[in-house]
């Protein structure tokens, strides 16, 4: 017999509850668990009728209900598909959109560059303060088991793990259970030692898969330090002759081809932002060096859940502030609007 959205939504309930507390789960307790609205009656015929199915046992009289194997199995294999389904659905609309915003933020610094006369760069969106959406621990493998961890604007890193002992379908929900209910909608700063000495404390003897687990969670909800950075109009630069010679033209250059510098400049435009987002170095208070014979102004854009980058206009320090500012903040917002529309 197949079970209705109801059915699977109580089980799903009964079972949650259960490896939350370790206690037979009631009615009661399941009538103010889920969003059906249902009665303590109701749901006492539909706990009546999964019991005869055998997904759900009544280890005493007149107590409430734990999960049968079969119940864990359900369980196991609808939280899976339905986490697999996630993640697929998410990495191909991740490729998808990642073609696509490398493309336009090309355009874009080659646009800026043409109407400005003067040096651009956009740097590809990243994560900041992200947070974590949820952990799926499944077997792969004898002695291997495939983490996937989900943060903040989809970000997902697959690891494998290598396991001594082989982990029953009941042990990887436990630690799924154990890891999501504890982690998820934390940032890196809010997991401390206490919370991890805590995790690995319950899940004993699988202590060593927590901290794996751990690290994986670290390096996914760090921001990326691959950052990918788009220019323009670097030969801009010939037009102004206090940039032109040979030695400040070839540090400039350098420093645009380079753009290890223009990651740094990126970093600093993100810890100094205020406001609008939009930050002007003129000279010496630009922190590239090879930079200190220009000015730079810097936006950031903001596509949601703490997913920014920057854009960039490198000019003489004549430039024309008002026109540059306008365009950039022009550009920030042209932005932030497309990625809103393609949501």
């Amino acid at each position: 017999m197949q079970l209705d959205e109801r059915k699977t939504k109580i089980l799903q309930a009964v079972i949650r509850n259960y490896l939350e507390t370790g206690e037979p789960v009631g009615s009661r307790t399941i009538s103010k668990y889920t969003d059906l609205n249902l009665s303590s009656a109701t749901i006492r015929n539909e706990m009546a009728d999964l019991e005869e199915m055998g997904y759900i046992l009544q280890p005493h009289t007149s107590a409430g209900r734990i999960p049968s194997d079969k119940g864990y199995r359900f369980y196991v294999d609808t939280m899976m598909e339905a986490r697999e389904r996630e993640v697929v659905e998410m990495k191909e609309l991740l490729l998808e959109r990642q073609d696509k915003m490398e493309q336009m933020l090309k355009q874009m610094a080659k646009v800026l560059a043409t109407n400005t006369q003067y040096a651009t760069m956009i740097s590809a969106p990243q994560i900041h303060h992200n947070k974590l959406k949820f952990i799926q621990l499944s077997r792969v493998a004898q002695g291997q088991i495939l983490a996937v961890v989900v943060g903040e604007g989809n970000v997902i890193k697959n690891n494998i793990l290598s396991v001594t002992q082989e982990l029953d379908d009941e042990t990887l929900l436990k630690l799924n259970m154990l890891l999501n209910t504890h982690l998820n909608g934390l940032s890196m700063e809010e997991i401390n030692l206490g919370m991890i000495a805590a995790l690995k404390a319950k899940a004993g003897i699988h202590s060593d898969i927590v901290g794996e687990v751990l690290d994986a969670v670290a390096e996914t909800i760090k921001a990326d330090e691959d950052l990918e950075i788009y220019t323009s109009g670097t030969n801009n630069i010939f037009r102004y002759p206090e940039l032109a010679d040979q030695e400040r033209a070839s540090r400039l250059i350098s420093t645009l081809e380079e753009k290890q510098q223009l990651t740094e400049l990126v970093r600093e435009t993100f810890s100094e932002e205020e406001g609008s987002g939009i930050q002007v170095y003129i000279g010496d208070e630009t922190p590239v060096s090879g930079m200190k014979d220009c000015s730079v102004v810097t936006a950031t854009y903001e596509l949601g859940e703490g997913v920014k980058g920057t854009i960039g206009i490198i000019g003489p320090k004549r430039m024309d502030y008002d026109k540059v500012i306008g365009m950039v903040r022009n550009m920030q917002s042209q932005l932030e609007d497309l990625y809103r529309d393609d949501k």
